[in-house]
This record gives C-alpha cells, sequence and structure tokens, in this order.
C-alpha cells in the first residue's frame, strides 16, 4: 500500500506531466500513459525534463508546485462539469481531460485579465524552457544525451575541447576580425 505522501506526489507529477505536455505536446511514453495525451508525434516537453525543471530549486516555483497541481485539478474539475465532462476517477482531474480540453483550461487560465494569469504563465515558460533550452542542464551535457527539444531546433554538439565554434558564421560572413588579445579560450585579455 503508498503511504499518503507517496499518492500525493504521484498526483501532482502526473498533473504537472501533463500540463507540461500541454504546453509543449509529445507522444506517449506507453500505450496506457495518462500524463501525455499524444497530442503531437515526437517527443515534447515532458521528454525534455519538464518535471526535473519545473523540481530545480532555481527556478523559484519549486515550493508552490503541490498548490499548483493541487489548483490545476480543482480548475479541472469545474471546467468538466461546466462543459458536462464526466471525469475519470482513476486519475487526476486535469489528466483525465482530454487533450483539446486540457488546452482550452490553459488557454483560460493564461488568459489577459485571469487572476491566477501570472503563476500559470511562469509554469508555462518553464515547461517551454524545458523543451528549447534545458535550462536545467549544462548545454553540452544535454546535447550529448540527446535532449530532443535541443536536437530538434538544431544545436550540434560542441567541439572536442567543450568550445562551440562557427566556421561559416551564423550570418553568413565574418563579421568583425578577432581581437588580437583574445586568449585561445576566446576571452579578452
Amino acid at each position: 500500500m503508498q503511504s499518503e505522501a507517496t499518492e500525493e506526489e504521484r498526483v501532482n507529477n502526473m498533473t504537472l506531466e501533463a500540463y507540461a505536455d500541454t504546453i509543449v505536446p509529445g507522444e506517449k511514453r506507453h500505450e496506457d500513459d495518462r500524463a501525455i495525451a499524444g497530442a503531437a508525434p515526437g517527443p515534447g516537453s515532458v521528454a525534455a525534463g519538464a518535471l526535473e525543471l519545473l523540481n530545480f530549486d532555481a527556478t523559484g516555483v519549486t515550493v508552490g508546485l503541490p498548490y499548483l497541481a493541487q489548483s490545476l485539478n480543482d480548475h479541472a474539475k469545474s471546467y468538466a462539469g461546466e462543459v458536462e465532462l464526466a471525469l475519470d476517477h482513476d486519475v487526476p482531474p486535469f489528466v483525465a481531460l482530454p487533450y483539446e480540453h486540457r488546452r482550452e483550461l490553459v488557454r483560460r487560465l493564461t488568459a489577459p485579465g485571469h487572476p491566477e494569469k501570472d503563476g500559470w504563465v511562469s509554469l508555462a515558460l518553464f515547461c517551454n524552457m524545458a523543451f528549447d533550452s534545458a535550462a536545467h542542464k549544462h548545454t553540452a551535457d544535454a546535447i550529448r544525451e540527446g535532449h530532443p527539444g535541443l536536437l530538434a531546433l538544431g544545436y550540434k554538439a560542441p567541439d572536442a575541447d567543450g568550445f562551440w565554434r562557427f566556421p561559416k558564421y551564423g550570418y553568413g560572413r565574418k563579421l568583425a576580425e578577432l581581437h588580437p588579445d583574445t586568449t585561445p579560450s576566446g576571452s579578452p585579455a
């Protein structure tokens, strides 16, 4: 039998994964995956480490995650009642919503004028950051590990010494000559 804390953690994690999957959808991890709706091919925010980033203390949201998960589930119950949608009680209410209803609820929560908008937008930004910048990892490590968001965006691995060099130049032409006092690491002297 699971302890109360373990069940609460499971509910919070599933709810936050479902929120992250609504922000950057991806494919299900397995056939019985309920948190990820499977609304898009390939990996999404959850596969990119959204839950890991949300639980990274530097975000400043970690302590509020249980409240956000509970609040999201409360909003999902209200929303389901409003649209007359029966929820499966085997999973948290937000997880039980079909993807299009998750998307609509998140749209409402992040809309201008919603009293909780700032919190939901912040949560959405971190879910997006997990995918498009791997903010919870060193970039070279994330690429080496095959981070799905960075790979989808076309990030390339650094050179063998860990530095990125761009011999073709990002703008298609060299913008300036290297300063004569630049050190081998690329820093000014």
